[in-house]
């Protein structure tokens, strides 16, 4: 009997959601930077501040999902050795 993972996969409403979110967050923050009383240049850092954060949450999370994938293939490729050693053995083989 084999356990093979079942692949999860995103419905096009969810991705979509997820996008909305996104454009979402990053327009609130980029009104509430505009909107900030302050001078142009505490402004601009912020707006860069932000923009660093976004590309290194996108970075780690992109990190994150080849660390598992490369750990799910590693299992896989384990699986099906064990599965073939197992196929090719005989038991009542004479030694």
């Amino acid at each position: 009997m084999s356990d093979t993972p079942v692949k999860q996969q995103n419905t096009a409403a969810y991705y979509m959601q997820a996008v909305i979110s996104f454009g979402i967050a990053i327009a609130a923050v980029g009104i509430g930077i505009f909107q900030l009383d302050a001078s142009a240049w505490v402004r601009a850092f912020l707006a860069i501040s932000v923009l660093y954060l976004t590309t290194s949450a996108f970075t780690l999370a992109k990190v994150v999902r080849d660390r598992q994938e490369a750990g799910q293939i590693v299992s896989r490729v384990d699986q099906a050795r064990l599965e073939k050693l197992l196929a090719e053995h005989d038991p009542f083989q004479k030694l």
